[in-house]
């Protein structure tokens, strides 16, 4: 009778888990409040970092022709959670790319079903983890840099490593420039002790070959289309402020520093830099516009509406219409909210908990 009753218990508990998997992947209601001429198409995909070693990362997707939101696409599609703190989002040769840091992996999804492809360890050769931070690309090869002062590089075609080299402490961010790899080394890990350079790396022979001094905190990095690297300096949050910053990639030095224009965090979109601040002593932030042709401030409050944000947290912009999202993290412990913002910084809609610190936005406007 009792092994009747296990077996009749496990059939309910297997019918009823199945249902609510499939009701993960179900869109969720949440949309209505999208206008009706919305000028978006394709998906958009929001990558949030959750809480540190509380393993909650998200991939949320939302459908603008259905008006629809999987909250936690990357669990819905595969089965399984997404890993510890995602720091960094990519769209490149058809697929998704998802830097997990903690987790110390790179998830590859095929970008028109999420579904997993490969899940790329990040380790050194006694499996300790790199704890990588952010991806870039060029031709076929990925660059990933990690918190352990290395940069590893990814054959896109096999999906496999096929290098690893160094640079400075806590590499923080990574562009391509003139064919050279341009990372950010905080140092964030040292803190205060933070370091103040970007490393140089020459792509064909993966070397590093200069070290550039920036500033202190070195993070996020940019190039234009003229292959001009921007980088943003963060400071210590205290007597040093945060600062914009222009690297010359044909001689590889420091050419401006933006006094005016302090900035933790930045997207360029044709030229056009977008960036925000946030004092944290104060507890202000501003939201700018800098022209990367002219080097000019375009604005100096980019937002035009009087719309509020408690502490915005990622900025993107979409290429196919120049509409601006910024996310709000508020606290960084509840759920985080999306703003999408027209050219002219007024506020199209709001979608409201959509992740726990949501921290990257991608496009794509060629899929369903």
């Amino acid at each position: 009778m009792k092994i009747r009753f296990f077996l009749i218990y496990i059939s309910v508990f297997t019918f009823l888990f199945f249902m609510s998997s499939c009701d993960d992947m179900k869109d969720i209601p949440t949309l209505s409040n999208l206008p009706e001429t919305l000028g978006e198409s394709g998906n958009l995909y929001l990558l949030s970092e959750g809480l540190f070693n509380m393993n909650n990362s998200t991939l949320c997707r939302i459908n603008f022709e259905n008006k629809t939101l999987v909250q936690d696409f990357f669990s819905a599609t595969n089965g399984r959670g997404l890993g510890d703190t995602a720091n960094d989002l990519q769209v490149y040769n058809n697929k998704l790319w998802i830097v997990v840091n903690v987790s110390s992996q790179v998830e590859v999804l095929d970008l028109n079903t999420g579904i997993s492809i490969r899940q790329i360890s990040i380790l050194d050769e006694n499996l300790k983890a790199r704890q990588p931070r952010f991806i870039t690309f060029q031709n076929d090869k990925a660059y990933v840099c990690s918190f352990d002062g290395t940069v590893t590089r990814i054959d896109i075609p096999t999906l496999r490593i096929d290098g690893v080299t160094t640079c400075g402490r806590n590499p923080d961010g990574i562009t391509v420039a003139n064919n050279k790899l341009f990372v950010s080394n905080s140092g964030g890990l040292d803190n205060p002790d933070f370091d103040s350079t970007v490393s140089v790396i020459d792509i064909p022979t993966f070397k590093e070959i200069k070290k550039i001094d920036t500033g202190l905190n070195p993070y996020r990095l940019a190039t234009d289309s003229a292959g001009d690297v921007y980088v943003v300096t963060r400071g210590n949050n205290s007597d040093i402020k945060a600062k914009f910053c222009r690297i010359n990639s044909e001689t590889d030095k420091l050419e401006q520093v933006f006094v005016e224009i302090p900035a933790i965090n930045f997207c360029i979109m044709k030229d056009t830099a977008y960036l925000y601040n946030f004092d944290y002593v104060k507890n202000t932030y501003a939201i700018q516009t800098f022209d990367c042709k002219t080097e000019q401030l375009i604005s100096e409050n980019f937002i035009t509406d009087g719309t509020q944000l408690d502490r915005p947290f990622a900025i993107s912009v979409n290429p196919t219409n120049g509409y601006v999202y910024i996310t709000d993290a508020h606290n960084y412990t509840v759920k985080g909210d999306l703003f999408c913002f027209n050219s002219a910084g007024k506020l199209i809609y709001k979608l409201e908990s959509v992740g726990l610190n949501p921290n990257s936005i991608v496009f794509d406007s060629n899929n369903d």
